[in-house]
């Protein structure tokens, strides 16, 4: 499947196909969107309520999604774009108060929504397999987008940065509403599908299909191309950034 014409809406056909991605390092942002320990984390199933059993099996294929594709990728787009000098932030959902009070009405209401993760406990640190390195900047938001009551925005802007490549869950929520609002911003933005995750797969690319910028795949990433020599090896263009 081809990233340029692989997701298109009814809103998108017979539009002409977009121009293979270039992606300055200086220019370019890596933002790891809420992979978080409260998502990871699961009860022993033989202890649950059969009502309860029926619910953890449905999420069961996220879980393994996450374990051996999204997290295992996500490392491997850190450590590429730590080697080719890209900037990268992570982003997590927290509570700066023990109650949650400073929450949005979207995070207080009854459902699935309603988190409560006080910042400095451990359901809400980014997963130890994605822990920001030396000064990487962590940005804690209380809604779903990243840049709603954070300073991310300009943060960004004095980076000097202009395309940003997102990483993370859930692609239908979080992911979904900081893609939205960077493209706002007038950022390109790239989605990494492969290393981001909803609660079914369906949900994943219905969302994928109805209003991603730009999508490509970690593991097909021949559409991505970071030019520049920082890479380990010192080439330019090498094929693991493409």
């Amino acid at each position: 499947m081809s990233w340029k014409t692989g997701y298109r809406s009814i809103y998108y056909e017979g539009a002409p196909e977009p121009d293979d991605l270039v992606l300055p390092p200086k220019e370019t942002a890596l933002l790891v969107i809420d992979i978080q320990n409260t998502y990871l984390e699961r009860p022993d199933r033989a202890k649950l309520p059969k009502a309860e059993q029926a619910r953890y099996d449905a999420w069961t294929p996220f879980h393994q999604r996450m374990n051996r594709q999204v997290i295992p990728r996500t490392a491997e787009l850190l450590k590429l774009c730590r080697a080719k000098g890209i900037e990268c932030l992570l982003a997590r959902i927290a509570t700066h108060t023990l109650d949650g009070r400073e929450r949005s009405l979207s995070q207080k209401m009854p459902g699935w929504n309603n988190l409560l993760l006080p910042k400095d406990q451990k359901p809400s640190q980014l997963v130890a397999e994605l822990a920001p390195i030396g000064d990487e900047i962590v940005v804690t938001k209380t809604t779903d987008s990243a840049l709603t009551g954070t300073n991310l925005r300009l943060i960004l802007h004095n980076l000097g940065i202009r395309n940003v490549i997102c990483a993370g869950i859930f692609t239908d929520q979080c992911v979904s509403s900081t893609v939205r609002s960077l493209a706002d911003e007038s950022y390109n933005v790239v989605v990494v599908e492969d290393c981001c995750a909803a609660g079914s797969d369906a949900l994943h690319h219905k969302e994928l299909a109805w209003g991603t910028p730009v999508w490509f795949s970690f593991q097909k990433s021949a559409a991505l191309i970071i030019p520049g020599n920082n890479s380990a090896d010192g080439q330019d263009g090498d094929p693991s950034c493409r």
